[in-house]
């Protein structure tokens, strides 16, 4: 179990019920109306990184998928746990780039990560990739959400540059399948926020 002093999730903790309830109010299909096409449609392998209180992860379980949610909160692991108990979601509590408690054999047929990656410094961003192509399997799809603006509940951020992820990304083997810029967040009160939703294919 790794201590909940990762950089990242800072200032999660104090807002633990307001992220929860905000969490809670924002639907799947909605969220991720760019990435539904992508998600595999047949049982699959999912990885969910920085899965907070595992709406997402619970989601791709229902879809009948083994979903794996790594989370480095400890108060929204626990939280998660207890929202979802009837899931059958695997979750790990560990952070990007390193993944150190993921085992290092297993692949995954689809990994999301939505909104985590401003939280991960410039260097971490970069090792942070090299450690998703690893983990995706062959023709596998990765998922990510770009957030840029104003901090929110997690105070520890850094601004994300779509074209030096697309780049470093495909030097990792990830072909480019989808490049969406400059989109609103779907919540209120967060006009300064802006999101790019990316998607990759391991070749």
């Amino acid at each position: 179990m790794i201590k909940s002093n990762v950089a990242g999730t800072t200032g999660y903790t104090e807002a633990l019920n307001k992220f929860i309830e905000a969490t809670l109010s924002i639907d799947f299909t909605l969220l991720h109306q760019d990435f539904i096409s992508f998600i595999p449609k047949s049982p699959s392998r999912i990885l969910d990184l920085g899965a907070g209180t595992g709406k997402d992860a619970s989601a791709l379980s229902a879809m009948s998928h083994s979903v794996t949610a790594i989370e480095p909160c400890e108060a929204l692991l626990k939280a998660g746990k207890k929202l979802y108990s009837d899931r059958a979601i695997h979750w790990i509590q560990d952070s990007l780039p390193h993944l150190q408690y993921l085992d290092p054999e297993l692949k995954f047929d689809f990994i999301l990560a939505s909104a985590v990656w401003h939280h991960l410094s410039p260097s971490e961003q970069h090792l942070a990739l090299i450690k998703v192509s690893h983990f995706l399997e062959k023709n596998g799809i990765f998922a990510l959400s770009l957030r840029n603006g104003p901090a929110g509940a997690g105070t520890c951020i850094f601004p994300t540059h779509t074209a030096k992820v697309v780049e470093r990304a495909e030097q990792r083997g990830l072909k480019t399948l989808l490049i969406l810029e400059n989109q609103p967040s779907i919540l209120p009160g967060k006009e300064l926020i802006t999101w790019s939703r990316l998607v990759f294919q391991k070749i």
